[in-house]
């Protein structure tokens, strides 16, 4: 079976870091079961990456990482993906909020150094804790029910976050609330071990169950002023975020799976109806054709784009059309490959015997994923239609 990851790969230390995720991959892939009965990111899963130094990959080399590029964090959440979407989409988080902190002044130095250390030294994860159920997802622009309540030189804050990606296992939760003395929305950090911090497990979704994304409880949680480390610009338009290119690699990911487990399938199923294996029979040539077709396509889309923002660091401010195309062009393609490779299996690939009907589940998800497909259509529609 071709390799799809050859052509993507340009020098040694891009297969070094290649050849990383996909050790990774092979053991978090044996815990798959487990994580789709109990709906949990598995601690197992976590100490794999951080056993491979994975974890601090982002950051600078002063500080423990390897400085990678976008690109080569592509490479490895999709490779990561094939072995595991949700592991794969769960530490992509992480990894996309190190990566960022790294390259841009969102916190003062002191306060990135803190962070920094942490995950360099002590390897630990982090993620953003921003979605809540009344105000949906936080890219529409809801303000936060979470509020922070000034005491002196401390905050005291109470709220409840939904979609917590990895919350039980997580280190460090970086939470938006509403900042009433300042009138302005804030992200504090807030270690894990924090009094008044727990995890909820509400999380009992069809797809990407894996992830763990539990609710965070925030109960008269009390913070050094300190902790606050960012506080929103207003209605300034945020800058784009080559980072977040790691949702629609690890649906590529999925989908890549499913791809070389409906091949595999059809070099080695032959019905007694047939003189060989329904890897002979045209319809099913043509769906292969069809698979490979279309993940060429978007992959290609994707790592130029990757490129692009490694490359060019002054056009970066102008290629937020361009990452959120390939978000919606990704996910959809990676639906349809999933479909593709359904239909060459046929009903056994509603099986639980077959991780088919687990991808097909898995890849819906990136669908509700940010941003979404029609936010990124009416943006493309108005740009279109500018004097």
């Amino acid at each position: 079976m071709a390799d799809l990851f050859e052509p993507f790969v340009k020098n040694e230390r891009q297969q070094r870091l290649l050849d990383k995720a996909a050790r990774i991959a092979d053991k978090v892939k044996a815990r798959v079961p487990e994580s789709e009965e109990k709906a949990t990111f598995p601690l197992e899963n976590l100490q794999d990456l951080k056993a491979e130094n994975f974890v601090s990959l982002p950051l600078p080399k002063e500080y423990g990482g390897e400085n990678i590029s976008l690109y080569e964090m592509l490479l490895m959440q999709e490779r990561l993906a094939v072995g595991d979407g949700s592991t794969s989409l769960s530490i992509g988080w992480h990894m996309g909020i190190m990566m960022e902190l790294s390259e841009q002044t969102l916190w003062t130095k002191d306060k990135f150094e803190l962070i920094a250390k942490e995950v360099g030294e002590n390897k630990k994860v982090v993620n953003r804790a921003a979605s809540e159920a009344a105000t949906g997802s936080p890219t529409r622009g809801g303000i936060p029910e979470t509020k922070a309540i000034r005491e002196g030189n401390h905050y005291i804050i109470n709220g409840r976050k939904i979609f917590t990606t990895m919350a039980s296992v997580l280190d460090y939760y970086i939470v938006s609330a509403f900042v009433e003395d300042k009138q302005a929305i804030g992200w504090f950090l807030i270690a894990k071990d924090t009094p008044g911090v727990s995890v909820e497990h509400t999380w009992n979704t069809m797809g990407m169950r894996g992830t763990g994304s539990d609710d965070l409880l925030l109960e008269n949680v009390k913070l050094h002023e300190d902790l606050l480390v960012e506080i929103s610009e207003g209605k300034q338009k945020p800058a784009p975020k080559g980072w977040l290119l790691h949702i629609p690699a690890c649906y590529l990911g999925i989908a890549i799976a499913a791809r070389n487990d409906a091949i595999d399938f059809a070099k080695n199923f032959q019905p007694n109806s047939l003189k060989t294996t329904i890897s002979e029979v045209p319809h099913v040539k043509q769906k292969i054709g069809e698979m490979d077709l279309k993940l060429l396509h978007a992959r290609n889309f994707m790592y130029s784009i990757a490129e692009k923002w490694d490359n060019q660091p002054e056009k970066r401010a102008s290629l937020g059309s361009e990452l959120a195309v390939v978000k919606i062009v990704a996910t959809n393609v990676a639906s349809e490959v999933v479909d593709l490779a359904m239909r060459i299996v046929g009903g056994r690939g509603l099986s639980k015997n077959y991780r088919f009907e687990q991808y097909y589940r898995d890849v819906r998800a990136g669908l509700h994923n940010p941003p979404m497909d029609d936010m990124v259509i009416q943006m493309l529609a108005s740009q279109a239609l500018k004097d």
